[in-house]
Parts: structure tokens; sequence; C-alpha cells
């Protein structure tokens, strides 16, 4: 007759299982697995023995509040020969006798979540719980990736860079994800059960999280607090008395254990490049490969028409006539998956936007679209695929108001979803991406892609060759605290003489593309351009006229605008220019040893002619595994950002 184990306890193995399951840097305290993937837990028996397929008893597994078998949240199996890796199953042996090495598996695509784990032999045992999280490294897992340094870098990496700055100068912000930190795999669990969905229905909720495609919708629309408890607060304006400045953050970590810590409540404040970062922290903390992309000249399209209206005055300054933006850059994720809910070919790298900006299915999240769909013109494709095609696609079209009330089309250079950038794998280089979300722009290929959009070609909508052209173009370096030239370059291609006037102007702006305070203004009524002739017109830009205006963003628009008295016709062309900081030098004290403190000195030059108050530097970056502290709460000692006065 079998006879039930006499289990005296029982070891989850933290240290073998989580570092086979490459989750070791979320600790060492509890049992943390990927999915897919057999773990295995050791059970010391106080006497008798354990005899293969003589000592039955079943082992169930449970998620959520709610867990049943026919949602895939509750398992119940018992011993097997071997375990099956695609489903609930478990296999044991007893070399010594007495110690039963107890293998689990879970299916690939089992929810991920807390799980409490016990074992059932006529009466139930608890072993404790564990978490399940994605498994990229599992072939049958839809977050799959095949190359391990993709890998270390799109799941492992807790640093990383994010790309401000202009499409002509891309500036690569350094930031600490953190996604392993003590305390931020408990705050990304705890997002999911924020969630509305969970709230509202948590079985159908807990079943769902199997689904790549649906926790990164979740995240898109949890990672920012405009529907529910979310993380983020965003804010646009210089009125940051009540929270931290945006551009202050240099990592997710402060920012997911505020929000967990205090009940919930969002944390105040962020933009763009705060939300996709924190919205890449949680991803890869559960197993999706993620990372923070930057799309430079950014369309925000309001009204669905792919086609970004712009409206300026007879001088060239803009005018409201839209609620179309572009913005000078904007920052959202990509999670890699593939996507059995679409028809095939569509797998691969998708787009999400945390970024509060456009309802989806009545909620403030976008994605995740995939970026095939968006390079083919796709735009029928689930989720939000014609606002992301317009971010990075759309037309724009440039309109002169007069003062008689008549609106006049005019011709623009502007020009959407430029230098989309990443980080590179493996090194800090900035790869551009551009190429994944659209062919060369004036390609017959990007044509056709608007077509298959149901959109006009833009080359027949400019109209005719004026025969100028005006660029703009800095003369020299741009340092924040100096003053410099920019040029305005009127080129004349035909055999004639050009009678023109140039408004030469510009203004501080956001990096959302809301203009500020003149920074600097010319305005040549009669400049005469010899056939042929390239005329180069300097605006000088004076610290002490764009060192009161510029905001955080260190940007200043630069708009030319070009009339041709012989035909009438008016050319606008706009740059935006980044100011650069100053470089902050660290420089090591002694030689840097394990388990020793280590000393700094970190310099800055102020090049400013003003005196420098109230500054304070702010260090940051991750604590390695074995620096982990035991405890279970959060101790402040252990964390490494500082902010120094």
């Amino acid at each position: 007759m079998a006879q039930a184990l006499d289990i005296g306890r029982w070891d989850l193995e933290y240290e073998f299982n989580n570092t086979a399951h490459r989750t070791d840097l979320n600790g060492l305290d509890r049992l943390v697995v990927r999915r897919g993937q057999t773990f295995t837990i050791s059970l010391h028996l106080r006497s008798g023995s354990f005899q293969p397929g003589s000592s039955p008893f079943s082992i169930i597994v449970e998620t959520g509040p709610c867990s049943t078998e026919s949602t895939g949240t509750r398992a119940v199996f018992g011993l097997s020969s071997s375990v099956d890796e695609t489903c609930w199953s478990a296999s044991a042996s007893c070399p010594d006798g007495r110690t039963v090495a107890l293998s689990i598996c879970s299916p690939p695509d089992a929810p991920i979540g807390r799980y409490s784990l016990d074992l059932d032999q006529g009466h139930r045992v608890s072993l404790g719980e564990f978490v399940l999280l994605f498994n990229p490294w599992c072939p049958r897992d839809e977050v799959y990736m095949d190359s391990e340094e993709k890998l270390r870098e799109y799941v492992l990496s807790q640093d990383g860079i994010i790309y401000q700055g202009s499409y002509k100068y891309p500036v690569g912000t350094p930031w600490n994800f953190g996604q392993f930190e003590y305390g931020i795999l408990d705050a990304c669990l705890r997002i999911l059960n924020e969630n509305p969905k969970f709230l509202r229905n948590p079985e159908e909720d807990c079943s769902a999280r199997r689904n790549p495609v649906y926790v990164t919708r979740v995240l898109s629309a949890m990672v920012n607090c405009n529907d529910d408890r979310g993380v983020l607060f965003g804010r646009w304006r210089d009125d940051y008395a009540d929270g931290v400045n945006p551009m202050s953050w240099r990592g997710s970590v402060e920012i997911l254990r505020n929000w967990d810590a205090n009940a919930c409540q969002p944390v105040r404040y962020g933009q763009c490049w705060v939300f996709a970062a924190v919205a890449c922290s949680v991803s890869r903390a559960l197993g999706i490969p993620c990372r923070v992309i930057t799309n430079f000249m950014s369309a925000h399209d309001t009204n669905s028409n792919l086609v970004i209206e712009r409206y300026v005055d007879e001088n060239g300054h803009s005018t409201q006539g839209s609620k179309d933006m572009i913005w000078n850059y904007h920052c959202w994720v990509e999670s890699w998956m593939t996507r059995p809910d679409l028809q095939p070919g569509y797998d691969g790298w998708q787009a999400s936007d945390p970024t509060p900006q456009e309802k989806s299915e009545g909620v403030f999240c976008c994605g995740p679209v995939p970026l095939k769909a968006i390079k083919e013109g796709e735009i029928t494709f689930k989720y939000d695929a014609p606002f992301v095609f317009a971010e990075v696609n759309a037309d724009v079209h440039t309109y002169m108001k007069y003062r008689d009330g008549k609106v006049e089309k005019i011709i623009g250079s502007t020009q959407v979803g430029q230098n989309i950038s990443t980080k590179s794998v493996g090194s800090d280089r900035r790869e551009d991406i551009t190429h994944l979300y659209k062919y060369p722009e004036g390609s017959s290929e990007e044509r056709e892609t608007f077509k298959r959009a149901e959109h006009k070609n833009k080359l027949l909508q400019q109209g005719p060759d004026t025969g100028l052209d005006i660029k703009i173009k800095p003369a020299g370096d741009m340092k924040k605290g100096c003053d410099f030239d920019v040029l305005a370059i009127v080129t004349n291609k035909t055999d004639a003489s050009k009678m023109c006037r140039l408004m030469f102007f510009s203004r501080a702006t956001s990096y959302n593309g809301i203009l500020g305070n003149d920074c600097g203004y010319k305005d040549l009524l009669n400049l005469q351009v010899g056939p042929g002739e390239e005329k180069r017109v300097p605006l000088r830009l004076n610290y002490c006229k764009y060192g009161g205006n510029i905001t955080e963003d260190n940007l200043i628009r630069v708009a030319a605008l070009l009339k041709d008295y012989s035909n009438n016709d008016v050319i606008l062309t706009v740059r935006t220019i980044v100011l650069e900081n100053p470089d902050i030098k660290i420089k090591i004290l002694g030689e840097p040893k394990e388990n020793r403190k280590l000393a700094a000195e970190i310099t800055l030059q102020n090049p400013l002619p003003d005196t420098l108050e109230g500054c304070c530097f702010c260090v940051e970056g991750p604590i390695s595994r074995v620096e982990r502290p035991s405890q279970k709460r959060w101790d402040p000692q252990w964390d490494l950002g500082r902010r120094l006065k």
C-alpha cells in the first residue's frame, strides 16, 4: 500500500534555480523562474524512503485570487517519468533515498505572475510561492529571441542610453533601468494588479497574462496615470514645485519605489522619455525583451488624417490653426514578440507608447503594433497603427494666413520621422533604425506605402520647383553661454537674378514643439541673389537674449522665410538647434576594490557669465547581486542614487 511521504523540510533551491533561469540578479531570497524551463526543489524526508511509482502525490500551482483550471491559472498534476516542457509536469528522483529531487516545468504559455506551490498527498502542504516570468530563452515562448548578445542587452542590461536633442545633433542621456534592483520586481507585479482590467475581472486578467501582447498593452496604459492608479503623472510646463522636474530623473528605480511605497499615488512628473524608460524597466523585469527608441521630428496627428497642418502668418511666425504638432523628438518602446493574432510575417519588434497622447479603446495607451506594419502602411492592423504611422511618416502641409483672411499653401521643408535611434547592442553607440519604420524618403517604396495608407503623393503636393533653395546651418559650435551665428544659405538655381525678402528668426522651444520667446530676428527686405549664386546670411544669437528664454531642453527653433518677389512664391525652412552643456568630468580617486568604499571627484566648469546657485549632482547606478541587502525591506543605504549639493 502506498504511503505518504514523511517530509521534514523542503528547499526551493533559490540560488541554483535563479542562476539557471537567469533571475539571480533579482536576489537569492526567493524563487524566481521563467516559463517553459524546469526548476528543481528538494524534499528532505524525516523517515522512510521515496520509491518512484509507490509514493503518489500531486502538485498544485495557482496564480491570482480566482484561479481555475479552465483559465490556466490553476494546475494539478502528478509525477511522470520525465518532465514535459509543453505543459505543467513533474518528475522525481531520490539518489540517496532520503532527499527527493522534484523537477517541475511550466508550459511556455503559462500566465506570468506570483504562484503558490502546494503538495497534495491526501493532505495539502504549502511549499511556498514563486514568481513566473516570460522566458525569451525558450523557443516555445512568444517572446523568444535567438541571440544571446541581444538578450544580454534587451533583458539583462540594467543601464542604457536614451537619445534627446535634435535629429541633426542627437544627444545620448544615460539611464539606469534597474529592473533587478531590490523591490522593483514586486512593484512591477503590483502594476499588473492595479490594472483596471484586473480590478474588474481578476480571473480573466490573470489568465490573459500568458500573452505578451496583452501585458504590453496593460503596461502602456499603467505607466501613465490618466485612467488609473498608474505610475507617472505627466506635465509639460515649467511648474514642478510639488514634484520632480522630468529632466532630473536619471533612472527608473526611484520612480517605481516611490510609486510602490506611497500606495500607488502617481509620481510627479514624467515626460515621454521618462514614460518610455519606466515601461522598458518593467518589461525587462517581466522578461519581455525591450528597448527605448527616439523618433526625431515626431508627428502628433490629432485628427487621424495622416497629415500635419502647420500655419504661419505673413512674418513666418507660427499661428494657431490646427491641434496637430511636431515634437522635436518623442520616445516610446519596442517589445520583441510573435504576433499569432495577426497574419504571418509581423513578428519581431512591436512599438508601444506609454506617454498619454490619444485614447485607444477608451484608454490612454498605444500599441503594440508591428514595425513591419508601419513600414508597409498597413494601418488597419491593431493596435493603433494609424497613429504610429503618422508619427514617423505623416505629410506636413504648411499654410500662410494673410491679414485679409486668405489662406495659401506654401512650400515647406519639414519631414517627420528622422534618425529614429536606439542604443546599439553591446556598445554605447547610437543605432539608426529608421529603415525599420519607413522606406527612404521620396523613394518609390515610400510612395507605395502612402498609397496603401490611402495617403496622397507628397511630391505632387509640394508643387513645382521654384528654383530657389534655402537651408539653415550653424556657423560653428553652439555652446550654452556663448554667442554664436546661425546661417541661412540661399541658393539661386536659375539663370536669372532673384530679388527676395528673407525673414530669419529664432524662438526658444521645448522638445514637444511648444514655442517660447524670441531669441533673435532679422528681416532683409531686398535680398538679391544672382544666377547660380549662394548667399549666406548670419543671424547672431547672443546669450544675453536667449539665456533667459530657453528651457532645460536647450533647444532653439530657427526658421527662415524666403519670398520670391518675381512670382510671390514663399519657402519656409525650419531647424531646431541644440545648445551643448559643459562636460561633467568624473575622476576615480585611488584604486577600486571589491567591498571597499570608492571615492570619486566630480568636476564641472561653469561656462555662463552668471553664478549657478542651488545646484546638485545626481549619481545613480545599479548594485550587484552580492551587494544586495538581505532584509525584507529596502534600505536607503544600499541605493547608489545620490543628490550631492
